[in-house]
């Protein structure tokens, strides 16, 4: 009943004054048959006037009693018709049953009536309603809110509805139109309904026929260039990940020469770092929640530059110039780093949010909806690449990495301290990777094992690139990005890594330098 008086209220509030309906229309709700009194709810649902009445024969407060129909509050009996109340209200009545078919003309009545509201919300909440039910009915309605609506989304929402609506038409004219304007739209929905319409069993006009058979044509086209570029999106956003994974190790594998198989685990380490900033948010700084992404970026570079060099400085640095055995003590170390996670946080996944400002998509066309988050990750990307093409062309460091990665010998010999430039190449190379867990954390899960799949594709990218080439890195994880997605599309992700992988093999047996070769003396010798 508290439902009823808020409905009630609500409804008699938005209109200005109840003016008096048609008492012979306002008794045709009440007959047996639902033909008639959906006949009725159709002819009402124009009058803004009506709206009380068809919302409390929606909440089943509309009565019969005494031969009146009457509105019950609880309180005060209303006369249906004209709003003015009745004392003394009649001691005998009931309520006037509402079965599920009338239920469903009343919800697009009161639907269509909100399509006026002054609140933006409230007419997108009722357009979306519509689109879904609207019928030939509502196409008067429709194209009143048409003509006045001027928010995009309501509009494209009741250009939808509309032609739907229109589809039911007797006249093949009204048919016709609708059928070009669903072409015109090029959506997913408009296809769905111009499919049975290209078939004479589902619609006798010819015209209409070559017209919905067009319309299929145009939409078929513009949703495949859609598909087309939204798998090359999804390509650059799987690159963008590759890459932030592979710009550490192209710099440590570069510099010191080192298969680091611990890399992956540097990923999680900044997940894990991710999710840690987010429970000190979500506990001591709620208010700030959608903002611990910002917080997250600079601690997890942090933190795995800090056990990147804290690797380098108590194993790896012990076993250079050994290539297998630094490939298995770095293995040992992925290992220990897998089971200490599993220790500090369970075996289980955590739970990592996108901000809400990181959530949902924009559609740029049919067919193509680009995912906040992922665009964002490509941004960051791009963004991480600049500052390190600042950092190695710019700096000092940067300078002596350059230096160390093209001749160690001779970097020495002119007083470049190589041992510290190993630790600090090491302890950025983990920290990038620290930045990609974070990356990772907005599309994937978190977990132990998070890392695994992600070591072999980094170390492809940069043999395909080049070993300690920048450049190479940025092509060959964009390139196999997109390549990967396309080959997943048509044979599934299993047969598209295998393909990958031979593809790359065959490049480097005919460029073994990969994309971009390094220069120097020492290289060259």
């Amino acid at each position: 009943m508290t439902r009823f008086l808020i409905s009630f209220l609500f409804c008699w509030l938005a209109v200005p004054a109840w003016a008096a309906l048609d008492p012979s229309l306002v008794r045709q709700l009440t007959e047996e048959d639902s033909d008639r009194r959906i006949e009725a709810i159709q002819q009402l649902l124009v009058l803004p006037e009506a709206a009380p009445l068809l919302q409390a024969m929606a909440d089943d407060g509309l009565m019969v009693g005494e031969d009146r129909v009457f509105i019950f509050t609880g309180e005060t009996a209303l006369d249906a018709a004209t709003g003015e109340p009745i004392a003394p209200a009649p001691e005998a009545y009931e309520s006037v049953m509402v079965n599920n078919r009338i239920r469903s003309a009343l919800a697009n009545a009161l639907a269509a009536q909100k399509l006026s509201d002054t609140d933006a919300q409230v007419r997108l909440e009722a357009a979306r309603e519509l689109q879904s039910n609207a019928g030939l009915e509502l196409v008067p309605a429709l194209a009143r809110a048409l003509k006045t609506e001027s928010d995009p989304t309501i509009l494209d929402l009741l250009a939808l509805a509309h032609a739907k609506a229109s589809l039911e038409s007797p006249d093949p004219e009204a048919r016709l139109a609708a059928v070009t304007d669903l072409g015109a739209r090029g959506s997913r929905e408009a296809r769905s309904l111009l499919l049975p319409l290209a078939e004479e069993a589902g619609e006798p006009d010819a015209r209409v026929r070559a017209a919905a058979t067009e319309s299929l044509r145009e939409i078929e086209s513009r949703l495949a260039i859609g598909e087309f570029l939204g798998q090359i999106f999804s390509g650059l956003s799987l690159g963008s990940i590759l890459l932030l994974a592979a710009l550490g190790l192209a710099i440590t594998y570069g510099v010191m020469g080192v298969i680091n198989m611990a890399h992956g685990e540097l990923l999680m380490v900044g997940a894990y770092t991710a999710f840690l900033v987010q429970t000190v948010f979500r506990t001591y700084l709620p208010e700030y929640l959608d903002w611990y992404v910002l917080a997250a970026i600079p601690t997890a570079f942090v933190a795995a530059a800090l056990v990147g060099m804290v690797l380098e400085r108590t194993v790896i640095r012990r076993l250079y110039g050994r290539p297998l055995e630094t490939l298995l003590a770095t293995w040992g170390l992925s290992l220990i780093l897998i089971q200490a996670a599993r220790v500090l946080f369970g075996a289980q996944n955590v739970e990592v949010a996108n901000p809400t400002w990181m959530s949902g998509g924009v559609e740029v066309m049919a067919g193509l909806v680009l995912p906040w988050n992922r665009v964002f990750i490509l941004g960051f990307s791009l963004f991480v690449l600049g500052l390190i093409w600042v950092l190695m062309q710019k700096t000092r460091l940067g300078l002596f990495v350059r230096a160390v990665t093209q001749n160690r010998p001779m970097a020495g010999c002119v007083g470049v301290p190589t041992g510290r430039v190993d630790t600090l190449a090491f302890g950025l190379g983990a920290g990038i990777a620290g930045l990609g867990g974070v990356a990772l954390s907005q599309i994937a899960n978190v977990g132990p094992d998070m890392g695994q799949g992600y070591i072999v594709d980094s170390f492809l990218v940069v043999v395909l690139g080049g070993v300690g080439q920048l450049a190479g890195a940025v092509w060959a994880a964009l390139g196999l990005g997109v390549v990967t997605k396309f080959m997943e599309g048509w044979w599934g992700a299993v047969i598209a890594k295998i393909v990958v992988l031979v593809i790359v093999i065959a490049f480097i047996q005919k460029r073994p330098q990969g994309l971009f070769a390094l220069k120097g003396r020492f290289v060259e010798s």
